[in-house]
């Protein structure tokens, strides 16, 4: 147990890779905050982290408004008194050609992708610099890197995450916390099948999967790996680095 007692909160953690890096943390031995607009499913993580001899704790909220963000934040704190571990997961997209998108989709996009990460940022990081530690964990995505068909606006806000964090990255060196990304490359979630959703929704996994040279999609255990191993004592000396878990999707420098 590399974190044990650590406070964790991670973003999105009702389902998909958020529900798998809070079952993987707990694992470590973190306290749990499950933080998700969708209510149900954050109680649901919350049920098998504490059937697991985990604590954990959900928080309602939705990342794109910033009093709920800064809500969350202080019911974590007063709950665990400090927040060790941020993991900014919670996402969503709409697969489509740019030019058929609308303002309201790119302004949800934006909010939810790129808004909240900064939200949280800005809300948690006070604590962790009157401590001198911390580690900040983002989910960006492979399609930030190298771009990605019928993914514009989502792709900028994923190569923006990329580029904040690196910052921050350097900035917060000073209050030694720790700043990283992690890159997944097409993943089995249900984000993933909403997405793809429709007539060729079959054809746009089927691509996916091809395109990969693993030939399958990653499952999100395996992007909750890559957060453990950038949570834990491991990377103390590692810090605005950005790693893919991609099954070699793309391999630029």
């Amino acid at each position: 147990m590399r974190i044990k007692d650590k406070v964790a909160l991670v973003t999105g953690g009702g389902r998909g890779i958020g529900r798998a890096i809070c079952l993987r943390l707990a694992d470590e031995g973190a306290k749990i905050a499950v933080v998700d607009i969708l209510e149900a499913e954050a109680e649901q993580t919350v049920a098998e982290l504490k059937a697991k001899g985990s604590q954990a704790l959900a928080v309602k909220t939705d990342v794109t408004q910033l009093d709920q963000v800064r809500a969350c934040v202080q019911k974590v704190t007063d709950t665990w008194g400090q927040i060790d571990i941020l993991v900014n997961n919670a996402g969503w997209d709409k697969i489509e050609p740019f030019i058929e998108s609308a303002p309201e989709t790119w302004d949800k996009v934006i909010a939810i992708n790129l808004k909240g990460p900064i939200s949280f940022c800005h809300a948690v990081i006070p604590q962790m610099m009157k401590r001198n530690a911390g580690k900040i964990i983002t989910i960006s995505s492979d399609a930030g890197r190298v771009g990605s068909t019928g993914e514009a606006v989502y792709s900028g806000c994923k190569a923006g995450l990329i580029g904040f964090s690196k910052t921050l990255a350097r900035e917060l060196a000073r209050s030694k916390i720790n700043v990283n990304v992690v890159c997944p490359g097409p993943t089995d979630t249900p984000m993933l099948k909403q997405a793809t959703s429709g007539d060729k929704g079959a054809r746009i996994i089927e691509a996916m999967t091809r395109a990969v040279p693993f030939r399958r999609l990653c499952q999100p255990e395996e992007i909750a790996n890559a957060v453990a191993f950038f949570a834990s004592p491991d990377t103390d000396f590692v810090t605005g680095q950005v790693l893919s878990v991609s099954g070699g999707l793309t391999m630029t420098g």
